[in-house]
C-alpha cells in the first residue's frame, strides 16, 4: 500500500508536496520521495524513511518549480532497497517521472515484453518500474516530437490494455504537466481536486481527500475506473475515459484498515462506513448471543476505535480506552520476522489494568491477519486482570492473501487460512470469537454509495477481480511473500545500502 500526491500549482509546490506526504504517512513507512519540475528540468529527492526523515531544509530548497509530484511507499513486490523509492524516472520521451500505488498481476510477460520488444532496461524488481516503461514505450511509439492531449490518452488507453492489476497513477511530463490514472476496476482510489488562487486554478491528484482538504483544495471528485486526468502546465484540465470496459470494485480493505478515517473514497466516507461495520457486528453478536456478558468493549489502537465505539452504544456495555500505544517505537532496519514481531507488541502495547480487572472484556480490531498479534493482545488482557477475553474483528476470515498492493502474508501465514472460525478462536486462546460476515461488510460499506455493484474482497472469498490470479499465481507470491523469503532480500538489501554507504 502506498500514498500518491501531485500538485500543478501557480507557485512552488514543494512544501505542498512535503505536507500532502505528511498526511498520507499511514500508507506508507518505508520510504518517500519528491519530484518537481522547473523550466523542463527535473528535481528529485527519494530516500528509505518516513517523509520527515528523508527531507532536510536544504533538500526542499533544491526542490524548485510549480509542478510535481509524490510518494510514500509500503512495499508490496521486489525489495526494501532505496532503489526502488520513488518516485521513478526514466529520460526518454520527453522525461517522464511516475508514482504508483497498487500491483500488477502480469509483471513477469510484461518485463520480457519489455526488454524483447519494447527493448527497454529496467533497473529495480519494482512492477511501478515496469509501468512506468510500458507507458514510456506507449507515448514513444506515437513518434511525435511535441506531445498533445490526445497522445497522452492514447498513451493511458494503450497502458489498460496491457496492463493488469491493481494501478492507481500519477506521472508527470517534464515540460508538459501531470497526469493522473486508475486502472479499469478503479481497485486503488485516487481523487482530485481544484483550488482558485488569483483567479487562477491550481490543481491536486492524491490518494484520499483528506490531502485534499489539508492543502485548501475543494474535491472536484474520484477519478473514475480506467479514467485519465491531465492537467497541463498552465492548469489546464482535461479529462477522458480511456478503457474499453471499465467495472468499478474497489477494494474493500481501504474502508476496513488503509484509509484514514477523515477521508471520503468513491463517494464513501470512511468514517461512517466503519460505524456502519460496528452496528452489523453489535447486531450479530445480539442475534446471535443475546444472553452474552460483556461487561466492557475496549479496541485495539487506532483504526477498529470508530467501530468498537458503536457496538459498545448498540451493545449497551461500557466503551473504555485500555491500552495505550507507543508511537515512538524506533525503526527496524532489516524485517524482523516472527519472533521479533511477536516482541515488538508488547513495545507498542501497554495495558491499563483497571479497565480489565474482574471484567469479561471483548477486545475489537479492525481485521485479523496472522493471528499471533491478537493473541499477545488477549495474553495482555488476561494478565491485566482480565476475567474473560472475547475478541471481535471488523472484517470476515483473512484467508487468502491480497495481490492488489497489499502485503498480506503467504496464505499459510495467515491464521484462518484452512481454519474454522472455532479453530481460530483456540489458536488464538480466546474465549469467544466473533467475525464480521462478509455480507454484512459489503453492506456496511457500499450504503456509503449504492451506485457501486461489487468490491473487491479477495482475501476473504478469493475472488480475484483481474481474472488472471489462479493458485499456480498464488503459489509463487507465497515465496516471495514468506517470512524466510523477505528476511532473506532485506538483509541482503541492508548490507548492499551499508556497503553503499561505507
Amino acid at each position: 500500500m502506498c500514498g500518491i500526491a501531485a500538485i500543478v500549482s501557480h507557485q512552488a509546490v514543494n512544501q505542498e508536496l512535503y505536507d500532502a506526504l505528511t498526511v498520507l504517512q499511514h500508507r506508507g513507512q518505508d520510504a518517500a520521495g519528491i519530484v518537481t519540475c522547473e523550466n523542463g528540468r527535473l528535481y528529485l529527492r527519494k530516500e528509505n524513511g518516513l517523509t520527515r526523515d528523508v527531507f532536510t531544509n536544504a533538500q526542499m530548497l533544491k526542490l524548485r518549480g510549480n509542478m510535481g509530484i509524490g510518494h510514500v511507499r509500503y512495499p508490496t513486490a521486489g525489495c526494501t532497497s532505496s532503489a526502488e523509492a520513488q518516485p521513478f524516472y526514466v529520460n526518454s520521451p520527453f522525461g517522464l517521472t511516475l508514482a504508483h500505488n497498487g500491483n500488477l498481476t502480469n509483471t513477469e510477460e510484461l518485463k520480457k515484453a519489455l526488454f524483447i520488444e519494447d527493448q527497454r532496461h529496467l533497473n529495480t524488481d519494482s512492477d511501478s518500474e515496469v509501468l512506468l516503461n510500458i507507458f514510456a514505450h506507449e507515448l514513444q511509439s506515437l513518434g511525435k516530437i511535441h506531445l498533445s492531449v490526445e497522445d497522452v490518452f492514447k498513451a493511458v488507453a494503450g497502458v489498460h490494455r496491457r496492463c493488469k492489476g491493481a494501478y492507481a497513477v500519477v506521472i508527470m511530463i517534464a515540460g508538459y504537466g501531470i497526469l493522473g490514472f486508475r486502472d479499469p476496476h478503479g481497485i486503488r482510489p485516487l481523487i482530485f481536486g481544484e483550488r482558485q488562487t488569483e483567479d487562477k486554478s491550481e490543481f491536486m491528484i492524491a490518494s484520499e481527500s483528506v490531502a485534499l482538504d489539508v492543502l485548501g483544495f475543494s474535491v472536484l471528485r474520484d477519478v473514475q475506473p480506467g479514467e485519465a486526468v491531465f492537467i497541463e502546465q498552465s492548469g489546464v484540465l482535461h479529462t477522458r475515459q480511456c478503457a474499453s470496459n471499465p467495472d468499478h470494485c474497489p477494494c474493500i480493505f481501504e474502508y476496513v484498515y488503509f484509509a484514514r478515517p477523515d477521508s471520503i473514497i468513491d463517494n464513501i466516507s470512511v468514517h461512517k462506513a466503519r460505524l456502519r461495520m460496528g452496528e452489523k457486528l453489535a447486531a450479530k453478536i445480539l442475534r446471535d448471543w443475546p444472553d452474552h456478558d460483556i461487561d466492557v468493549v475496549i479496541p485495539i489502537p487506532d483504526t477498529s476505535r470508530t467501530a468498537a465505539l458503536q457496538m459498545a452504544h448498540i451493545l449497551g456495555v461500557k466503551f473504555r480506552e485500555g491500552f495505550i500505544k507507543n508511537r515512538y517505537i524506533g525503526r527496524t532496519f532489516i524485517m524482523p520476522g516472527q519472533k521479533m514481531r511477536e516482541k515488538s507488541v508488547r513495545q507498542k502495547l501497554n495495558a491499563i489494568g483497571l479497565e480489565f480487572e474482574g471484567k469479561n472484556v471483548l477486545l475489537v480490531d479492525d481485521s485479523i491477519v496472522r493471528g499471533t498479534t491478537s493473541a499477545q493482545i488477549i495474553q495482555m488482557a488476561r494478565d491485566a486482570g482480565a476475567k474473560k477475553v472475547y475478541f471481535a474483528s471488523a472484517a470476515p476470515p483473512v484467508r487468502y492473501p491480497n495481490v492488489y498492493g497489499i502485503d498480506m502474508p503467504a496464505a499459510h501465514e495467515l491464521i484462518a487460512h484452512n481454519r474454522t472460525e472455532d479453530e481460530v478462536c483456540t489458536e488464538m486462546t480466546a474465549d469467544k470469537l466473533i467475525y464480521q460476515d462478509l455480507t454484512d461488510l459489503i453492506d456496511a460499506v457500499r450504503k456509503g454509495n449504492p451506485t457501486i455493484q461489487h468490491f473487491d474482497t479477495s482475501c476473504f472469498s478469493k475472488e480475484y477481480i483481474t481474472g488472471d490470479v489462479d493458485d499456480a499465481y498464488l503459489e509463487r507470491i507465497e515465496t516471495l511473500r514468506n517470512d524466510s523469503a523477505q528476511t532473506m532480500r532485506n538483509t541482503q538489501s541492508f548490507i548492499i545500502e551499508m556497503q553503499n554507504n561505507n
